[in-house]
C-alpha cells in the first residue's frame, strides 16, 4: 500500500511564503507524477499543480502560476509545493496525489494540510 505524508501547512499573513511537502512510501512504489490539489469551504476541489516524475514536467492552475513552483526530489520520493506571495483565496485544505502510471490517474492521496492565509 502507498502511502502520502503531507506537511508544511499553516497561518501565514498575505504575500508570505509557505513551503509544502509530501512524501511517498510503499513497498512496490511506483510514480508516473504527483500534483497538489487544493479544497477551500464551500469549493469543490481544484487541482493546483502537478509534476512527471520522470521527466519534470509541470502544470500549473492560472491563479497560481508565477507565485507557486512544485518541484520533486526522486531519491526521497517527496514532492514539494514552493507557495510566495500567497493571498487570503489561497486558503485551503491542500492534498497531494500520486498517478502510478500514466493510465491510472491520481490512485492515492494524501491527508490533507490546512493553508491560511490571513489579509
Amino acid at each position: 500500500q502507498v502511502q502520502l505524508v503531507e506537511s508544511g501547512g499553516g497561518l501565514v499573513q498575505a504575500g508570505g511564503s509557505l513551503r509544502l511537502s509530501c512524501a511517498a512510501s510503499g513497498r512496490t512504489l511506483s510514480i508516473y507524477s504527483m500534483g497538489w490539489f487544493r479544497q477551500a469551504p464551500g469549493k469543490e476541489r481544484e487541482p493546483v499543480a502537478d509534476i512527471t516524475w520522470g521527466g519534470g514536467f509541470t502544470h500549473y492552475a492560472g491563479s497560481v502560476k508565477g507565485r507557486f513552483t512544485i518541484s520533486r526530489d526522486n531519491a526521497k520520493n517527496t514532492v514539494y509545493l514552493q507557495q510566495n506571495s500567497l493571498k487570503p483565496e489561497d486558503t485551503a485544505v491542500y492534498y497531494c496525489a500520486l498517478a502510478p502510471r500514466a493510465t491510472t490517474g491520481y490512485t492515492y492521496w494524501g491527508q490533507g494540510t490546512q493553508v491560511t492565509v490571513s489579509s
